[in-house]
């Protein structure tokens, strides 16, 4: 698609937070809110004429790597919420993306991200295909207190779970989602200081894809204020996870 007449480098996209994002308590899902950061980075990418359908042109697309997410409050059902976001940095293969969440004029929650360009025939990086430049670059508009970073691999864990991917699990670049990943580990955890809003950031690293039928273990390591988790499929890291409590 060309560019969208209304393109601007800064973008915002609003939200009515609906009964199916939300928890018992009618707050929204922390996989909710990673889903509604990352569909207006898509729609951003799509006005500026770097959508799936524009990147599919050359087999490419795009895959997240690592995300921060930090959180002051979480919206509730029926609040009518907006999603900011604009680019850091873009070069090569490679984008850093920050994205915010404002209910009115109070900021609720920020991300970082840091996007891979995806060949979808090689399964591979490469370069981006497409051009980038009208798309202005913000590198000092930050939207966290901390960027994303690498998750220390190297602790002794106990297995919390075995999981077998399903069809529900795939998107449309035909591997595990990536708000698959952090959904399964919430969902092996004591639910009760996520429902009292006490998870305060959270660090995510994919590191390798997985696809319909393989089978991972996820394992998890706790202190008083957070909780580890890594994905694995035979030994091997596919993913990582820490949650930091207030």
């Amino acid at each position: 698609m060309p560019i969208a007449p209304d393109f601007t480098s800064v973008y915002s996209h609003d939200w009515e937070i609906n009964f199916i994002q939300c928890t018992p308590n009618g707050l929204l899902k922390h996989t909710e809110l990673c889903n509604i950061l990352q569909l207006t980075a898509g729609y951003h990418a799509e006005k500026g004429g770097l959508s799936f359908a524009d990147m599919q042109e050359h087999h490419q697309a795009w895959v997240l790597s690592r995300m921060r997410v930090e959180v002051d409050e979480l919206p509730r059902w029926r609040d009518v919420v907006t999603v900011k976001t604009w680019i850091y940095d873009l070069q090569g293969s490679r984008s850093i993306r920050a994205l915010e969440l404002w209910k009115g004029d109070k900021k609720l929650a920020g991300s970082v991200t840091y996007w891979a360009v995806f060949n979808t025939k090689t399964r591979r990086a490469e370069p981006l295909a497409l051009p980038h430049e009208h798309f202005e670059k913000y590198p000092d508009r930050e939207a966290t207190a901390e960027s994303f970073k690498k998750v220390d691999l190297n602790r002794e864990t106990t297995i919390a779970a075995e999981y077998k991917t399903v069809l529900s699990d795939l998107d449309i670049v035909n591997h595990v989602n990536n708000v698959k990943y952090l959904e399964w580990c919430l969902d092996a955890i004591n639910p009760r200081p996520l429902l009292k809003q006490q998870l305060q950031s959270f660090d995510m690293n994919f590191m390798r894809e997985l696809q319909l039928g393989e089978t991972v273990q996820l394992l998890t390591a706790n202190d008083d204020t957070q909780t580890f988790f890594s994905i694995n499929k035979e030994d091997k890291a596919c993913f990582a996870l820490e949650l930091n409590w207030k």
